[in-house]
């Protein structure tokens, strides 16, 4: 968990999606973090200074000339366990990849000694723009933390990429760069792509009933939000999950085992590591009646099954990239460690997440507790605690094995 009282800026551009950082903010403050809040001046057109201070209990700082026997341009980034842009205009991003300091936020980014998450919002065509990736691939190779934008509806009737994160997701996500401590300051996972499966697969049995599993993708959703804060590129390929979306993952949403071999297939082609952690159904109907099954027909024919293709086997065979990392998830009743070696070796990958399963543990739960498996024979044993502690370990020994 990261120290309480953190100290943290948040930074706030001139975007209409500067409301939602008011809830941000009640969510840092909540959980005991000092929080500084420094809009541009252009960012007070969209929220007002007294909000900022009446949310935080803090002064807010905005020009370079304010409470200058303070030096706030230096002294807030100097000081600061965190600096959050959220959100970050293209402009903003601009400004920040060009070192510019023409205001109080950006002196700051120039000082700040910790580590530096940027949240874009923007429309689509500003985010797509070359210029605006320019921006944010100089931002990334320094160090900082963007995150990739939401899909969703922006201003007017504009949907596409673009849309500021939930601020829950978004509290999530510096959360994780605070419990890293100093580890948070280098992004390891930056310049990577990732692939993360979640959720578990349903297979019909007619318009109204399926073959599922009790999976709630919060496993998955965890190593997607810790990649993401990691500075990763995420590829969530979540199956019937009713999770907001993780901050700075693009989400593929799949129902059956079969849509998700194809969705993780095609996103593995670029991807350096592959987690598959979502519960796949290991059988599906023959066949899906068109209608209703009815009752009053009397006791139905036998359902036929189907193996479903093995999708952590055929990823573990074919890897299309060179020293891409492939991590399996084993769900066990009992004798964890024989059925998990005996399942490493079969599956092929490099590294297999071994957890219990039953009532109260691991599928629903807000926590895990698990041993990793390595195809080199060494085992790492997480003890119960929150799953986004058992994806940082995950992608710690990820990270290890593509350095």
């Amino acid at each position: 968990m990261p120290p309480a009282g953190a100290r943290v800026v948040l930074g706030v551009g001139a975007g209409i999606a500067a409301y939602k950082s008011c809830e941000l903010l009640r969510l840092l403050t909540e959980s005991g973090h000092r929080v500084r809040v420094v809009p541009t001046p252009d960012a007070l057109r969209f929220v007002g200074e007294a909000t900022w201070a009446a949310l935080s209990g803090e002064p807010v700082s905005v020009g370079l000339w304010d409470q200058a026997e303070q030096v706030p341009h230096v002294s807030l980034g100097q000081s600061a366990d965190l600096v959050l842009v959220a959100p970050a205009t293209a402009d903003l991003l601009a400004r920040a990849a060009s070192g510019a300091a023409g205001d109080l936020l950006t002196s700051v980014l120039l000082t700040a000694r910790g580590p530096v998450v940027f949240a874009p919002a923007m429309h689509t065509e500003m985010w797509q723009h070359p210029a605006t990736q320019a921006n944010v691939s100089v931002l990334r190779a320094r160090g900082a933390v963007v995150l990739e934008p939401a899909a969703g509806r922006l201003t007017g009737a504009d949907t596409g990429p673009g849309r500021l994160p939930e601020p829950g997701e978004l509290f999530a996500v510096a959360l994780r760069v605070l419990a890293r401590g100093a580890g948070g300051l280098i992004p390891d996972l930056s310049g990577r792509r990732v692939v993360v499966s979640a959720g578990g697969t349903r297979e019909e049995l007619d318009p109204v009933r399926f073959l599922g599993n009790w999976s709630s993708g919060r496993q998955g959703y965890a190593l997607a939000r810790t990649a993401a804060a990691r500075g990763a590129k995420v590829t969530l390929v979540a199956a019937n999950t009713e999770l907001d979306d993780p901050a700075g993952a693009q989400v593929v949403r799949v129902t059956s085992a079969l849509q998700m071999r194809d969705a993780v297939t095609a996103a593995a082609e670029e991807a350096d590591a592959v987690v598959m952690a979502a519960a796949v159904a290991d059988f599906r109907p023959e066949r899906r009646a068109e209608s209703k099954i009815k009752r009053s027909g009397g006791p139905p024919a036998p359902v036929r099954l189907l193996a479903n293709p093995d999708i952590l086997l055929g990823l573990s065979a074919s890897r299309p990239r060179p020293g891409q990392v492939i991590v399996g998830f084993a769900a066990e009743t009992d004798d964890l460690l024989g059925n998990g070696r005996a399942k490493l070796a079969a599956k092929g990958c490099d590294l297999l997440v071994v957890n219990q399963v039953g009532p109260g543990m691991a599928f629903g739960t807000s926590d895990n507790e698990a041993v990793v498996l390595a195809a080199d024979g060494t085992q790492t044993a997480v003890p119960r605690g929150p799953k986004e502690t058992l994806a940082d370990v995950i992608w710690d020994l990820v990270a290890v094995r593509l350095a």
